[in-house]
């Protein structure tokens, strides 16, 4: 057989890729739907209930993206001049538009962290003061796992000191959860346990749980009602949406348990990568995610990133020397050898 009729293609640029599997479209398919915006779509219903009961919180909206989750949080718990305090690179900084200053006429202050988790102390420094001359700082804005940080899951009791910190100074605690299962998964905890501080939760269906559209916003009743306002306001309400609400609850009840392979076939591939001396992981790899940096003397991510889509295999570059590959539920071991033989002719 020839490398061309051996090739395969292996994406892993996100776990956004994924497809629907059979069973999924299946649930799609028979989804018994009504319009959402009159509150009658039955699963929709559904959807919103079964994802607050597992955070552990009274009410949830289901939503088309993360960023309109995110956005929601930042909408409801401040008004127009008030201050979001989040890490540096954390995804309501780096990936939504601008969407805190356009949508909430928010100012972020951003908090530098090699893990995504600031320090009490760092938070305190960065943190605007009190009086009539500063932004007032409303909110606190995490994310678990960290994307930008290399997938870093933390644990309710990492979590603890800044979200003690910010409820004492009195600013609401909001989490962007996009891969919040798979923070719960690597820390061998309920996803309840992390979201028990935040006062909200964005959590996503289309990344590690393989549904193809859609994410929640998780709060109190009273945030709802609010956050329902400000989602007509920009654009998200749904019809027959319970045609995705079905894929979402497919998701939840069968895709969860599974995330514990993503990770091991992440964690193998960064493996790979280390041994065959062409780049290292810039953090330890515990969940989907693997961000790396290219040994200089090899050549830059770029090159690399060329050098293995010419083999069928897919990843970014995030920098001259960094990159990043995500692992997700539409690859098997056999890709994952593949990926790991790539690798290795390379080094």
């Amino acid at each position: 057989m020839s490398e061309a009729s051996a090739m395969r293609s292996v994406d892993l640029r996100s776990d956004t890729v994924t497809r629907p599997s059979a069973a999924m479209r299946r649930a799609m398919a028979e989804a018994d739907v009504g319009d959402a915006c009159y509150g009658e779509d039955p699963l929709v219903n559904r959807l919103e209930a079964t994802i607050a009961e597992r955070l552990g919180k009274e009410a949830a909206i289901f939503v088309p993206t993360g960023t309109m989750s995110n956005q929601l949080g930042l909408g409801v718990h401040t008004r127009p001049g008030d201050a979001v305090v989040c890490h540096e690179r954390a995804h309501i900084a780096m990936w939504e538009g601008a969407g805190g200053a356009a949508n909430a006429g928010v100012q972020l202050v951003t908090v530098a962290s090699a893990s995504g988790l600031p320090s009490v102390e760092a938070l305190a420094a960065a943190t605007p003061p009190s009086g009539a001359k500063a932004p007032r700082a409303r909110v606190l804005a995490l994310e678990n796992t960290h994307n930008a940080a290399g997938g870093i899951p933390f644990s309710p009791e990492e979590l603890a000191p800044a979200t003690a910190w910010a409820k004492a100074r009195g600013m609401a605690c909001h989490l962007d959860g996009a891969r919040l299962f798979n923070a719960a998964t690597a820390c061998e905890v309920r996803a309840d346990a992390i979201a028990a501080p935040f006062d909200s939760v964005s959590v996503c269906f289309s990344k590690g749980l393989g549904a193809p559209v859609g994410s929640a916003f998780v709060t109190s009743r009273a945030l709802r009602e609010e956050a329902d306002r400000m989602r007509h306001r920009l654009g998200g309400g749904w019809r027959q949406a319970g045609i995705l609400a079905a894929a979402a609850l497919y998701a939840l009840e069968e895709h969860v348990p599974r995330l514990a392979v993503d990770h091991a076939r992440a964690a193998r591939i960064a493996e790979a990568m280390v041994r065959c001396g062409v780049a290292r992981p810039t953090h330890a790899v515990r969940t989907n995610l693997v961000c790396f940096a290219v040994d200089a003397a090899w050549g830059t991510a770029r090159a690399l990133q060329d050098r293995l889509a010419e083999r069928g295999v897919l990843l970014y570059d995030t920098g001259p020397q960094t990159g990043r590959l995500v692992t997700h539920r539409d690859l098997d071991d056999d890709d994952v050898a593949y990926v790991v033989a790539a690798f290795e002719a390379l080094g």
